[in-house]
């Protein structure tokens, strides 16, 4: 089978890694001349709107996935009449866009932030003496790592943030005060069957994601996937996806979803039975679904900016890295390391060991 996938970053190049086992070959669509996971298979370099590109990969292979939700809705329901395309367009545009991922939360009863449309100036005047402050203000669609979203403290901060913002359409939400940021990796066939990771506590370093830790017995896993749930079967969804919470007074708010394979399921790769990734491809492909049992305490940490040295990466017991072959540059996830452990203490450990490498 020969699976097409719209984006050549380093989550194609896991997919392919984790397919290739599976007697899977790629295609990547990607206009980058050095997308990363063209190394492990074709490269279509390409517009994600270029229609006869896209007609050729369609061609190409016998059904496409896509690694990112930046790619727009329009392109998947373009391929979706010459091949099969998995998750669907609908789920790419409710996903992409905060305010119908928000408005579907609402509709299925799932607690948000107070959240407010916002498009133009005036709009978030108003929308500010509702809600208060201090407000997220972040645009509807692109915005990721951080960027596309300013945090309002003070009516200082409301003058002129539509258009510090780019002046497009935005959302506001109430600030959480939250105690914890988890997130939800699960995974759905066709046929409709459905099983989970562990929840896993996320750490940001300036609005990147930094550390997760997998969490063996969350007392809220149980919430998570009732949440989650709702959104796969709503969405008819198949594949991976990723669901954000923020934990508060007990209990959990949403935050958002990614309709792909996602930064904080990485530590799956060595910690879980079956890989987020395989889990993808084997639901997009009609495969029976592996598992997600853990394998022990796991943990990621991404590598911002520049890779340390392998040599001192690898020298850490129990530690595994992922190098994603990309130029270095600041702000940029060039690679990861995963860490599986018997326990938490242990873990905890080979965790500073590693940040040790990062700050040194």
């Amino acid at each position: 089978m020969k699976i097409g996938v719209i984006g050549g970053g380093q989550l194609g190049r896991m997919l392919a890694l984790a397919g290739t086992p599976l007697g899977q070959q790629f295609a990547f669509l990607d206009p980058a001349p050095d997308a990363c996971a063209q190394a492990l298979g074709e490269h279509i370099r390409a517009d994600y709107s270029d229609q006869d590109h896209l007609r050729q990969l369609a061609e190409e292979v016998d059904l496409v996935t896509f690694e990112f939700e930046s790619v727009p809705a329009e392109t998947v329901a373009f391929l979706s009449q010459f091949v099969p395309v998995y998750p669907n367009a609908e789920s790419l545009r409710i996903a992409r866009d905060r305010w119908f991922e928000k408005s579907m939360f609402q509709d299925l009863g799932i607690p948000t932030p107070d959240f407010s449309d916002i498009q133009s100036q005036a709009d978030l005047d108003t929308a500010v003496k509702r809600i208060g402050l201090p407000a997220v203000m972040k645009t509807r669609t692109l915005g990721y790592d951080g960027k596309g979203q300013k945090v309002l403290r003070q009516p200082d901060d409301v003058a002129g943030a539509f258009a510090e913002l780019g002046s497009v359409p935005c959302i506001l939400e109430g600030f959480v005060p939250f105690t914890g940021e988890v997130s939800l990796i699960a995974v759905r066939a066709r046929d409709g069957e459905t099983r989970f990771y562990p929840l896993v506590h996320n750490n940001h370093e300036n609005g990147i994601l930094k550390l997760s830790i997998a969490s063996t017995a969350h007392p809220l896993q149980a919430q998570a996937e009732s949440y989650v749930s709702k959104v796969l079967d709503k969405l008819d969804y198949v594949g991976v996806m990723a669901f954000e919470f923020f934990e508060v007074d007990g209990g959990l708010k949403a935050n958002e979803i990614a309709p792909r394979v996602h930064n904080s399921g990485h530590w799956t790769i060595e910690g879980s039975e079956c890989s987020q990734f395989e889990n993808h491809l084997r639901a997009i492909a009609g495969l029976p679904l592996g598992s997600t049992a853990t394998l022990g305490e796991a943990a990621m940490l991404n590598f911002i900016g520049e890779v340390p040295e392998a040599s001192k990466v690898t020298a850490i017991e129990q530690c595994h890295l992922h190098h994603y072959g990309k130029a270095f540059k600041a702000g940029r996830k060039v690679g990861h390391a995963t860490l599986r452990c018997a326990d938490m203490t242990t873990l905890k450990g080979r965790i500073a060991e590693v940040e040790a490498l990062i700050k040194g």
